[in-house]
C-alpha cells in the first residue's frame, strides 16, 4: 500500500464534504500540437485556480485527469485539489480513446468505492471528452458502459470536439442525452471557467438533487 493511496484514505477522514469527482479525458495526440495544446494547458491550469478559489468547491471538488496520445495514460489521479499540481502534456502519437474512457471509467469506479467505505457521500461523477479527431482504437466497450451509467443516472457526460475534424457521430454514442458540443475556435479558457462555475453551482447543493447548469454560459464556447 503506497504513501498516496493512505493520504488519499486519511484526507477523505479527515473532510467528510460530499465530493463532486470530475474526470478529465483529454486528446493529447500529435494533432493537437502547438497552439492547442498550449490553449488546452492554460485552460486546465485555469480551472484548477478557480475551483482551488472557490470557498465551497476547494473541499468538494475532486479531479482526475486521463490523457491519450500514443497510449492513454493516468495523468493525475482523484485526490484533494489542494495536493495536486496540473500535470504538463505533450501532444505527440495516435488517438486510443475507447482505451482512455475504459481507464477513466474504471478510476471513477475505483475512487466511488473509496468515498462508500469512508462514509462520505458523493454527487453523480462527472466526465469531460475533449478530442480534435477520431478514435484509433474501439469504443465499443466504453460505450456500453458510459450509456448504462447515464441511463441509470450514475454519471454525467460532456463530450466536446476541437475544431472540424473531430468525429461527433462518434462522441454522441457517448452522450445519449445530449448531442455533442464543438468549441468555438480554441476557447479551452471560457470552457474551463465554465465548468468550474458548474463544480461551484453542484457543491453547494444536495447529493441526488438535480442542479441546473448554466446554459447561456455556453453560447460563450460551445456550439452545437
Amino acid at each position: 500500500m503506497n504513501e498516496e493511496f493512505i493520504i488519499r484514505q486519511q484526507e477523505l477522514v479527515e473532510n467528510p464534504t460530499p465530493r463532486v469527482p470530475i474526470c478529465l479525458v483529454l486528446d493529447v495526440s500529435g494533432s493537437m500540437s502547438g497552439e492547442p495544446i498550449e490553449e488546452l494547458q492554460e485552460g486546465v491550469r485555469m480551472f484548477f485556480d478557480a475551483i482551488r478559489g472557490d470557498d465551497v468547491a476547494q473541499y468538494a471538488a475532486e479531479i482526475a485527469i486521463v490523457t491519450f496520445g500514443g497510449v492513454a495514460r493516468k495523468a493525475l489521479d482523484f485526490f484533494a485539489i489542494n495536493r495536486q499540481e496540473v500535470p504538463t502534456m505533450y501532444a505527440d502519437g495516435a488517438t486510443p480513446m475507447g482505451e482512455a474512457l475504459d481507464l477513466s471509467l474504471d478510476l471513477l469506479e475505483a475512487r466511488k468505492t473509496e468515498y462508500r467505505n469512508a462514509g462520505v457521500d458523493y454527487y453523480q461523477p462527472w466526465m469531460v471528452l475533449m478530442t480534435d479527431g477520431a478514435p484509433t482504437d474501439s469504443i465499443d466497450s466504453a460505450a456500453r458502459r458510459i450509456s448504462e451509467l447515464v441511463k441509470t443516472k450514475k454519471l454525467t457526460v460532456f463530450p466536446i470536439a476541437i475544431g472540424d475534424a473531430a468525429n461527433t457521430s462518434e462522441l454522441a454514442r457517448l452522450s445519449p442525452n445530449r448531442p455533442p458540443l464543438r468549441l468555438k475556435g480554441l476557447n479551452f479558457r471560457e470552457f474551463f471557467l465554465w465548468l468550474s462555475r458548474s463544480v461551484s453551482r453542484v457543491s453547494q447543493s444536495t447529493p441526488g438533487e438535480s442542479v441546473t447548469l448554466d446554459a447561456d454560459g455556453i453560447k460563450a464556447w460551445g456550439q452545437v
